[in-house]
């Protein structure tokens, strides 16, 4: 086991929203007209975005940017497409919701996601429509790291996650085989586990309990989800 830790991580002592904005709002230099233009400019930008995107593209709006994602490396589409397998298996068998993939466009109040793994619980997914192609804040949301992306996944989408009430953020290395899970706590998130062993156990998704190996070996894979497939209900 490379690292343990409990409710511990740099990443956890970002300040809760509100209390951001309350600093943000108290002071006498908020340029509140440059703040009202640019937030317009982005508007309008967001909007031009929606209407040219498209599905054969792994599209991000962020800050006002369109981001358009890189071909993802071998062991980064292996490694999403393993904890995928489990998770919606564990899912349907147990009728707990929706599991989506790569191309689940989450909007949030100013940015738009495409995150590895979303996971809706029942009550959203009983929302959601067949022709839905924009989703609102899941509550789970898996992110595997590349290098072109870490900054974002640990830096912006992890405030911005926690400032939506997403419940639960996991974060997986696939080059280091680690695996991270966030918990939110008064509009932070805490680190739970990070390791690259043991067991990964979901807080939001009850009874969800698989080996982190599963997600990086695939002897350890099959041996989860046939685990998943034979146990009662």
């Amino acid at each position: 086991m490379k690292a343990t830790g409990t409710w511990q991580n740099e990443s956890a002592y970002h300040p809760p929203v509100t209390v951001i904005m309350q600093q943000l709002f108290r002071s006498p230099l908020l340029p509140v007209q440059e703040l009202e233009s640019r937030l317009q400019e982005e508007r309008i930008r967001r909007e031009r975005f929606y209407e040219e995107m498209s599905e054969e593209q792994k599209v991000e709006f962020i800050n006002g940017e369109v981001i358009v994602q890189s071909p993802a490396q071998l062991r980064h589409t292996t490694t999403g497409r393993n904890l995928l397998t489990l998770l919606d298996t564990y899912v349907s068998k147990h009728g707990l919701g929706c599991v989506g993939y790569e191309k689940i466009l989450v909007t949030l109040t100013r940015n738009d996601y495409e995150p590895d793994i979303v996971y809706f619980g029942p009550e959203k997914a009983r929302r959601l429509t067949p022709e839905q192609m924009k989703f609102p804040a899941p509550d789970i949301v898996v992110e595997v790291l590349s290098p072109l992306t870490e900054s974002n996944d640990r830096g912006l989408k992890f405030l911005d996650y926690a400032a939506h009430g997403i419940a639960e953020y996991w974060i997986i290395d696939p080059k280091a085989e680690m695996f991270e899970q966030y918990v939110l706590e008064d509009e932070t998130y805490r680190l739970r586990i990070k390791t690259d062993s043991g067991t990964i156990r979901s807080v939001v998704l009850g009874g969800f309990a698989v080996p982190v190996r599963a997600i990086f070996d695939e002897d350890e894979k099959i041996a989860a989800l046939q685990a998943i497939l034979s146990s009662e209900d």
